[in-house]
Protein backbone atom coordinates (compact mmCIF):
# COMPACT_ATOMS: atom_id res chain seq x y z
CA UNK A 1 0.00 0.00 0.00
CA UNK A 2 1.14 3.67 -0.77
CA UNK A 3 0.45 6.69 0.46
CA UNK A 4 0.78 10.52 -1.11
CA UNK A 5 2.41 13.28 1.35
CA UNK A 6 2.89 16.79 0.22
CA UNK A 7 6.42 18.31 1.15
CA UNK A 8 7.47 21.95 -0.37
CA UNK A 9 9.39 22.25 -3.88
CA UNK A 10 12.49 23.03 -1.74
CA UNK A 11 12.29 19.74 0.56
CA UNK A 12 11.24 17.84 -2.32
CA UNK A 13 14.61 18.72 -4.12
CA UNK A 14 16.58 18.00 -1.56
CA UNK A 15 15.13 14.58 -0.81
CA UNK A 16 15.43 13.99 -5.25
CA UNK A 17 19.25 14.94 -4.34
CA UNK A 18 19.95 12.36 -1.61
CA UNK A 19 17.90 10.03 -2.85
CA UNK A 20 19.90 8.51 -5.75
CA UNK A 21 19.03 4.86 -7.28
CA UNK A 22 17.00 4.67 -4.07
CA UNK A 23 13.05 5.50 -3.76
CA UNK A 24 11.73 8.00 -1.86
CA UNK A 25 10.39 5.64 0.41
CA UNK A 26 13.67 3.48 0.78
CA UNK A 27 15.46 6.92 1.56
CA UNK A 28 13.03 7.75 4.44
CA UNK A 29 13.35 4.31 5.72
CA UNK A 30 17.18 4.26 5.90
CA UNK A 31 17.23 8.28 7.31
CA UNK A 32 14.51 6.01 9.96
CA UNK A 33 16.76 3.12 10.47
CA UNK A 34 19.98 5.07 10.82
CA UNK A 35 18.51 7.02 13.60
CA UNK A 36 17.25 9.80 12.18
CA UNK A 37 13.89 11.54 12.88
CA UNK A 38 11.42 11.85 10.38
CA UNK A 39 11.62 15.83 10.66
CA UNK A 40 14.78 14.87 9.14
CA UNK A 41 13.38 13.63 6.02
CA UNK A 42 9.80 15.50 5.27
CA UNK A 43 10.66 18.87 6.16
CA UNK A 44 7.91 19.60 9.07
CA UNK A 45 7.70 22.97 10.09
CA UNK A 46 8.68 24.26 7.12
CA UNK A 47 5.70 26.24 7.07
CA UNK A 48 4.81 28.64 9.83
CA UNK A 49 1.16 27.65 11.87
CA UNK A 50 -0.53 30.20 9.74
CA UNK A 51 0.69 30.03 6.69
CA UNK A 52 0.15 26.08 6.88
CA UNK A 53 -3.56 26.58 7.88
CA UNK A 54 -4.13 29.03 5.00
CA UNK A 55 -3.12 25.90 2.28
CA UNK A 56 -4.56 23.83 3.76
CA UNK A 57 -7.57 25.78 3.32
CA UNK A 58 -6.44 26.71 -0.57
CA UNK A 59 -5.79 22.42 -0.96
CA UNK A 60 -9.95 22.09 0.14
CA UNK A 61 -11.28 24.71 -2.16
CA UNK A 62 -9.25 23.79 -5.20
CA UNK A 63 -10.47 19.97 -4.39
CA UNK A 64 -13.88 20.84 -3.75
CA UNK A 65 -13.52 22.78 -7.16
CA UNK A 66 -11.91 19.85 -8.85
CA UNK A 67 -14.83 17.45 -7.93
CA UNK A 68 -17.80 19.45 -8.77
CA UNK A 69 -15.86 20.24 -12.25
CA UNK A 70 -15.79 16.68 -12.71
CA UNK A 71 -18.98 15.49 -11.41
CA UNK A 72 -20.28 18.27 -13.50
CA UNK A 73 -18.31 16.85 -16.75
CA UNK A 74 -19.51 13.19 -15.91
CA UNK A 75 -23.20 14.51 -16.21
CA UNK A 76 -22.35 16.00 -19.10
CA UNK A 77 -21.37 13.01 -20.84
CA UNK A 78 -23.89 10.25 -19.61
CA UNK A 79 -24.76 8.22 -22.39
CA UNK A 80 -28.35 8.69 -23.89
CA UNK A 81 -30.52 6.72 -25.88
CA UNK A 82 -29.87 5.80 -29.62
Amino acid sequence: MSRNISISDDVYRRLKREKGDRSFSDLIADTLDEGGKLADVTGQQVLDPETDSEVDAEIKRLSDGTLKRLTERADDEEPTDR
